[in-house]
């Protein structure tokens, strides 16, 4: 696809990651070398690009901009066997970006994750749940059993979890991912649950 790469895929993601960490992402963008102008073209342009029937779409499109996986592995989902493909993304050297790829081809899921085996960050309680630390996974292995809930925004995803808070108290949590990376946690509730 020309003129759209890794660099400009990387932008796409960070559009969305602006809403909660406005900082994070614009340390991200002096690192690519990039402007907001710059980010909002960008975004703009994989907007068409996903709407357009004239590019390809699925894991056709990923491949047009990122190029062959750096991985993959077949993944059984009840009676459906689907693949699972990951690439490097330089903004995130720890994480890689995975797609899940339905029989016919389709994008069923696409997300930041932590590459099998990688050691996950410390997390002793929500105080080390810091923005752009953990994934998905991360917070779900950390804090079971997690409560899983897609947002409406295909990029959203959200974790809710207890653990302690002020206190000896066990509190609810949400977590908010983009792309499956932290963005923020907060209160579910003010007052407390029981364990």
């Amino acid at each position: 696809m020309k003129g759209f790469a890794r660099r400009e895929f990387q932008l796409v993601l960070l559009r969305r990651m602006a809403d909660y960490q406005p900082d994070l992402v614009a340390g991200a963008m002096r690192s690519l070398d990039a402007s907001r102008t710059e980010m909002r073209q960008v975004n703009a342009r994989w907007q068409r690009i996903l709407r357009s029937r004239a590019f390809p779409g699925g894991e056709r499109r990923l491949r047009m901009v990122l190029g062959p996986p750096a991985d993959g592995a077949e993944r059984t989902l009840g009676d459906v066997t689907c693949r699972t493909d990951w690439w490097d993304l330089p903004l995130w050297p720890d994480l890689r970006f995975e797609a899940l790829i339905g029989p016919d081809g389709a994008v069923l899921h696409e997300w930041l994750v932590r590459p099998e085996g990688a050691s996950a960050p410390r997390i002793d309680g929500v105080a080390d749940l810091r923005p752009w630390s953990c994934v998905v996974s991360d917070v779900a292995e950390r804090f079971p059993p997690a409560r899983h809930q897609a947002d409406t925004v295909p990029s959203r995803w959200q974790v809710g979890f207890t653990a302690p808070g002020e206190g000896s108290a066990a509190c609810s949590y949400v977590a908010h991912f983009v792309w499956g990376l932290l963005q923020t946690v907060e209160r579910d509730s003010p007052r407390a649950v029981s364990p």
